[in-house]
């Protein structure tokens, strides 16, 4: 699929708050010129079925931005898109290099369809400066998150799509700044099934900022453009590269639910009987969070148990007492813990070997050299049921109505 953007007047780099291609009525940013030039496009690309969308502006931003001007012109342009191409989605960009859709709170869009709409939404780590290095990442990812639904998530309680038209991360893996924002990033993309696209594909450039050759180091691609730079981060995302949730929920009756491991980019899933282990999320086990907050396996027949500090948690049928409840905390609500023998509180971890475990819960507050990742978890909805609980293949309703 294919979504063309109108990146930039003026060709180069992106972007700057003082390059003239920011805002309507900008030096290179002739309102007139630009809707004949989506209009253009909408057209060329009519009868293209790969070409499913249209952002009508990249990263709208500078000391001219303004909202009444937003909604004048942002309208327009949508309008001639729509009319020239009545199939293609239209997606909507947000000022402050999209970052801020707030506006719409109050006020949302007037225009003559509504079913195509996209609202899209960029996130990097330096979109918050240095926030994630110099602070404590729980909370840190609690503040950012909320600031986040606050500026665009709202829109998904409105029934718009939200579209995550960029992100990305240093794939070297050496920026402290992106490796824990990644982490808090993939819970959110996971926890609201958000479509996403990745910032970038390319190793290299020919010509960037009169440098030749230079290394995107964002990049899948390696510079040499054959190889991937990092195999494990493309393993890592996989899992939300499926949609999680499923469009129909009307007939179905229970929320699935998965529990996510953003630091691997796996899921908790059955290993035997009674063993836990992280899997591919694509091989995740039904699991349901009950109103006595149990992580119940396919139904209320196996929960998850905790058996102490450093000791692996288990599959049991005793789903009562301690080690059986648990309940998401700190101020992120990605710590999982428990409380167990003697009323210690610990939270589920994954120890040196990959291990599913639990210990004692760390990097709540304060601390900004610590780093929460291993304990961090997510409980996802992943599609809803019909009803049934089916344990290796066996509909255990029907088994024990046998009985």
């Amino acid at each position: 699929m294919v979504i063309l953007d109108n990146h930039l007047t003026i060709p180069g780099w992106c972007c700057s708050r003082t390059d003239g291609n920011g805002f309507f009525g900008d030096t290179y940013f002739d309102p007139d010129l630009w809707i004949e030039g989506l209009t253009k496009m909408a057209t060329l690309f009519k009868n293209n079925p790969n070409v499913v969308g249209m952002s009508l502006r990249n990263e709208l931003r500078g000391p001219k931005e303004n909202a009444n001007d937003w909604y004048r012109y942002m309208q327009k342009g949508a309008e001639a898109v729509h009319r020239a191409n009545p199939n293609v989605l239209v997606i909507l960009s947000g000022l402050n290099f999209d970052k801020d859709l707030s506006f719409l709170q109050t006020k949302p869009v007037t225009l003559s369809f509504q079913s195509k709409i996209v609202f899209e939404v960029h996130w990097y780590a330096f979109s918050d400066g240095s926030a994630w290095k110099d602070g404590n990442p729980d909370q840190v990812c609690s503040r950012v998150v909320a600031n986040y639904m606050r500026m665009s998530g709202f829109l998904l309680d409105q029934g718009y799509p939200l579209f995550v038209s960029e992100w990305g991360v240093n794939l070297r893996g050496t920026n402290i700044n992106d490796n824990r924002y990644l982490n808090c990033f993939l819970t959110w993309v996971a926890e609201h099934d958000l479509d996403w696209a990745l910032w970038t594909l390319v190793g290299s450039y020919y010509l960037r900022e009169g440098v030749v050759g230079m290394v995107e180091y964002y990049g899948v691609l390696d510079s040499d453009w054959r190889s991937v730079r990092n195999s494990s981060f493309l393993d890592r995302i996989s899992a939300i590269q499926s949609p999680l949730q499923g469009a129909e929920k009307s007939h179905r009756k229970t929320p699935q639910k998965m529990i996510y491991h953003p630091s691997t980019g796996l899921c908790i899933i059955r290993k035997s009987l009674t063993e836990v282990m992280l899997g591919k999320c694509s091989e995740f086990n039904i699991w349901s969070y009950t109103s006595q907050k149990s992580l119940n396996m396919n139904g209320p027949f196996f929960c998850m148990k905790a058996h102490g500090s450093d000791h692996l948690v288990t599959l049991s049928i005793f789903c009562q007492g301690t080690g059986t409840s648990w309940e998401p905390m700190s101020d992120s609500k990605l710590h999982l813990s428990t409380r167990v023998e003697g009323n210690a509180t610990l939270c589920l971890d994954v120890d040196e070997r990959n291990n599913v475990v639990t210990s004692g819960c760390k990097c709540l507050k304060g601390d900004k050299l610590c780093d929460p990742e291993s304990q961090w978890f997510k409980i996802v909805d992943a599609g809803w049921s019909t009803g049934k609980v089916f344990i290796d293949g066996v509909d255990m309703a029907a088994q024990l109505a046998m009985v």
